[in-house]
Formats: C-alpha cells, structure tokens, sequence
C-alpha cells in the first residue's frame, strides 16, 4: 500500500488529499481569502505561507508527515509538454519559481510538492500540468505572429472528468467529442477530441470568458493605450489581468458564491453575474465550432459548478448544441495520486522535465 499526499493549489485555496493507493482516506481544502493573497506581490512568494498551512492542518489532524511514501502536487506553467507523470527535478523546480511559462498558483504544486518529500526523503512528482499542448497546428495562430496562441489550461481536471464521463457511459474517451468547461478560479473551455484537447482557450490570460480573478479577453486597441498611457507599471497591468481582474475588478471579490448571493439584490452584481454565463456560453459555442456541430456531451466542472443557477443558466444556453452534465468541483486529487501510483508500481516511468 502506498500512502501518498496531494497538493493542488488554485488561485484561492489549496486542496490536500490523502490517499492509500486508490483510497481517497482525507480531504480538506485551504482556503485563501483576497486579503491573503495580496499581501504577496508573487506567487512564489505564497511558498512558505501555504507551507504552514498545509504542515499546520496534518498535524492538527494526526496525521504525521513522515508517514507518506510519496508527495504530489499539480503541475503549474513549465514549457510546453506531453502528458504524464514528472520527476520533480531541479531544471522542473526552477522554471516553475522563475515562471518560464508565466505566474500562476499552479507553480507552486511541485515546489511545495518536493520541499515537504525531500525533508522526509521521499520522492516527488506532478501529473499533467496545466501546459499539456495538444492544440490543432490551425489553433496556435492569433493574427499576430509574434503572439501564437498557447495551450494553458487545466488540463488535469479537464481530463480527469472527460475520461469519468467516458467511463461511465461505457465508451473510450479516444472516441468521443466533448466540451469541457472548468470554472474556478480560472476558465478553461476546451475542445476534446481524439483523446486530445485539440483547442482550449487560454485560462490565464489573454482568452475567453472573464472569471472570479482573471480578465479573459479584454479589447485589443483599449488594452494597448492603458499599458502605455503612463499611470501603471508593467507589474500593475498584469495584475489588472491577473489576480484584480473579473469579478475582482467589478466587485472585490473573488467567491462566485458572494457574487451570486448578492446579484439577488444588487444590480451591478446582476450583471456581472449574467455576464459571466454569457461569456461562458459564447466560448461553448465557439468550441463546437472546432468540432463541426458534432458534439457528445458538454461537461461543466471545476468550483463554481456547485452554483445550481450557473449551472442552470449556461444550459438554457447551450444545451441545444448537446446534452449537459455537471460534475462540481474536480476529480484532480485523484488523477494526482493515480499519476504518481502508475509510478510507483512500475506501470509508467517518471518523464524527466
């Protein structure tokens, strides 16, 4: 039996698990207000903060550190990569504090990942970052050549329920189209077919729908004036993308869960709200668009899917493209452990980053 620890940092919490092999044993998530976060200027500097957290909840619990046989943490922005399971080498740990692909919380699941293994020596690994590229040659082209479009997304989630999904109606995942939405923290919307997201929209920056902390896609020609009209700096601008923007930026806060409470009686959170769902909506459409009409199912996940009136706005809208299903929150402790068993039983071998 092997006893493994999971870490999975989003934008505003982290997520732990502890599993027996398969066995999801305990579970908890670590939740992380605006407040907190802003204190930091980097998200790297988030590392000995969430640390404590996360040592400060197993021993609150019993449970000791040096039991586990094998630390995971979510993969964050690295180069472009093929899926799998990786050694959470130090070429891997510098690229993720330096953020070769770009800031995101994402970045410290194999930091936090092998600080904790390598103080009770034991190995370390991430599954399936969130820079899986599998993008359609046709995909990778903006309009701009110096700014191809890039694969980032939550590509351990996405794959987790699009494989769930498959399992569950008795199909193979290879042979089947679908629409993956991730809401949390971020949005994702990706076309999978084939076994591979072929297209997604960009989660971090830059594409799609706004969400509780990133801007989605603003106007090109309006953005540009901003970044040089002199009043915010290149880190001021890139937090107004990332971090204050969506429904930070319109309503101080990042919990949809707020948002929705108050779109009830405000009607400047109405329409924040109502825009969310809209522009959800839009980029559903546009994925089917990528896979000519011919949709099997359309998959709803990640956090903000718990909303019962998200969930059930987005489908008055979309469900005449295909049938939707909800899975709330993630299967991404699982398929985290699942990575690292295959592992350390010997089915795959670690790639090296």
């Amino acid at each position: 039996m092997i006893k493994s620890l999971i870490i999975n940092p989003g934008s505003t919490s982290t997520k732990l698990g502890i599993f027996e092999d398969e066995n999801l044993i305990s579970e908890e998530t670590l939740r992380h207000t605006t407040e907190e976060i802003a204190q930091f200027d980097k998200i790297v500097d988030q590392i000995d903060f969430r640390k404590g957290m996360i040592l400060e909840f197993l021993k609150n619990n019993g449970v000791d550190v040096n039991s586990f046989d094998v630390i995971v943490g979510r993969g964050g922005l690295l180069k472009p990569i093929p899926s799998g399971t990786y050694a959470t080498t130090d070429k891997l740990i510098e690229d993720l504090k330096i953020g070769v692909g770009g800031e995101h919380a994402s970045n410290l699941g194999g930091i936090l990942a092998k600080s904790i293994a390598d103080e009770i020596n034991v190995p370390s690994y991430i599954v399936d970052p969130v820079v899986v590229d599998e993008l359609n040659d046709v995909a990778r082209l903006s309009g701009v050549p110096e700014l191809p479009r890039v694969s980032i997304f939550h590509a351990l989630n996405q794959k987790a329920v699009a494989k769930r999904y498959a399992k569950e109606i008795g199909k193979d995942y290879e042979d089947l189209n679908l629409i993956v939405v991730h809401m949390g923290g971020g949005v994702s919307v990706g076309a999978h077919t084939g076994g591979k997201v072929i297209d997604v929209f960009n989660a971090l920056s830059g594409d799609g729908a706004f969400s509780p902390e990133r801007a989605g896609a603003v106007p090109p020609g309006a953005l540009v004036e901003m970044c040089f009209s002199g009043k915010y700096t290149q880190a001021e601008m890139k937090k107004k993308l990332i971090g204050n923007g969506g429904f930070n930026a319109y309503l101080g806060t990042n919990d949809a869960r707020e948002v929705y409470k108050r779109s009830l009686t405000e009607p400047e959170a109405k329409i924040v709200f109502d825009a969310f769902v809209y522009q959800v909506s839009k980029d559903i459409g546009a994925m089917s668009t990528v896979l000519k009409g011919k949709v099997d199912q359309i998959i709803l996940t990640g956090g903000i899917a718990y909303g019962e009136q998200v969930t059930a706005d987005i489908k008055e809208r979309v469900s005449f493209i295909a049938p939707v299903t909800v899975y709330p929150g993630e299967d991404e402790l699982l398929a985290l452990a699942q990575g690292a068993l295959r592992v350390m039983n010997g089915e795959e071998t670690a790639k090296i980053y």
